[in-house]
């Protein structure tokens, strides 16, 4: 037993200015870095392959001033094989653009994710094969159910620390019978955080989840996320959304919503989607000490560090969007500030995009239309939307969740210094 009965120390609020939490004055015996959505896709794919040190731009320096990094890799990487029919987009890198991930270095690769089977099970092992080639752990995602759950526990500097790595199992890729993710079995995560509570220093969970774009969780997400830091959890972290959302330290842990992107290119000039956070978290013996939150912007050709009043603009929205976090209340308005955002318009044009999509490519279709039916993120979105029309609230919502909604949503990089 490691530290049998510790509980949660006194805390203090987030200091938004230095973008520093503190839960005790111990000092971090290790310091570990979270990214989020890494993919070898895109304008950055060529400058990953030619010159993988360059596109971390000055957070390469940050990266390595750590004991440990994490990152979601959110791409298979393959020299051959096809995409298989889903929802959504699929990405693949090629073998060599593992240097990527080396070069930093980056020790784990989360891999519960949307992506991580886009070209198949071939596809899938060979990623595999190259991570354990660079020394990279990777967990998430195995050749069965009982590999995708399994937590990583990695020691550094004298602490353990466990991570778990689930996600909503999008496309239907969650492992049951066979190969895929660790999938939308929350219980299974708390029960998985209890039994390896007591044997390591600190746990930290990472899910991979939620509705993308918007500024705030949906009130599933946040409610999840609760419960996992109820189960045990030191440290909470989302992505999928591909935006940054808030940060709220409940009852003594910090949850992170969405990191945003990472290494990770969009073809946009949305503002959002161009910037993202990491996180170092000191681990002491008797769990997570403190936490940074480091924001930067993604560029053309690489990422970079944000400073001085991009700096403060930044950590200013990043405390707006994390004020409502305190309340659920609030989280339940600032969600129905997106569905009055979406609307009945909103609902018409993205099933009049999939009922088209049935003559020009009906597997395509198929696969969007499946996965609105099994996937949390569109059940919730949906069913809520549905129920605000039959109720005939839809209108209410309050005027600040709605614009900040439509911030995030349609800001683009032009108008930032505005």
């Amino acid at each position: 037993m490691i530290c049998p009965g510790r509980i949660k120390m006194s805390l203090h609020t987030i200091n938004w200015k230095k973008g520093t939490w503190h839960a005790s004055a111990d000092v971090p015996l290790a310091e570990i870095i979270i990214s989020a959505d890494w993919a070898p896709i895109r304008d950055f794919a060529p400058l990953i392959a030619d010159n993988p040190e360059s596109v971390y731009g000055d957070l390469l320096e940050e990266l390595r001033d750590a004991d440990l990094r994490v990152t979601n890799l959110e791409s298979t990487m393959t020299d051959q094989g096809s995409g298989v029919h889903k929802s959504g987009s699929v990405f693949k890198g090629m073998n060599q653009h593992v240097s990527g991930l080396s070069a930093v270095p980056f020790e784990i690769a989360a891999m519960a994710n949307n992506h991580v089977f886009d070209y198949g099970l071939e596809a899938f092992k060979n990623t595999c094969g190259l991570l354990k080639e660079k020394n990279i752990d990777s967990t998430g995602a195995g050749l069965s159910k009982e590999e995708a759950e399994k937590p990583l526990i990695k020691e550094v500097k004298g602490v353990k620390i466990a991570f778990i790595n689930f996600s909503e199992g999008e496309d239907l890729t969650a492992a049951v019978n066979g190969p895929g993710v660790f999938g939308w079995e929350v219980d299974r995560v708390c029960e998985i955080i209890k039994d390896i509570k007591d044997t390591v220093n600190a746990v930290v969970v990472i899910c991979h989840a939620g509705l993308e774009y918007i500024p705030f969780p949906p009130p599933y997400i946040a409610r999840t996320f609760r419960q996992v830091a109820d189960a045990g959890a030191d440290l909470v972290i989302g992505h999928h959304p591909h935006v940054p959302q808030g940060i709220e330290i409940y009852n003594g842990t910090p949850i992170c919503y969405s990191l945003g992107n990472f290494l990770f290119f969009q073809q946009t000039n949305l503002k959002y989607r161009k910037l993202g956070y990491m996180i170092k978290a000191g681990i002491s013996s008797e769990g997570v000490s403190s936490i940074r939150v480091i924001p930067y912007g993604i560029g053309t050709e690489n990422l970079f560090l944000l400073k001085k009043k991009k700096y403060e603009s930044f950590m200013n929205k990043l405390q707006e969007i994390s004020e409502p976090l305190k309340d659920f209340s609030q989280i339940e308005a600032a969600w129905h500030g997106f569905l009055k955002y979406y609307g009945l318009e909103g609902f018409k044009n993205e099933i009049g995009g999939i009922m088209a999509a049935l003559d020009e490519d009906l597997p395509k279709a198929a696969a969007k239309f499946r996965n609105r039916l099994t996937t949390q993120q569109h059940r919730h979105h949906l069913v809520d939307l549905m129920s605000r029309i039959m109720d005939g609230s839809l209108n209410d919502a309050p005027e600040w969740a709605l614009k900040l909604t439509e911030l995030w949503l349609t800001t683009t990089i032009d108008e930032q210094d505005a």
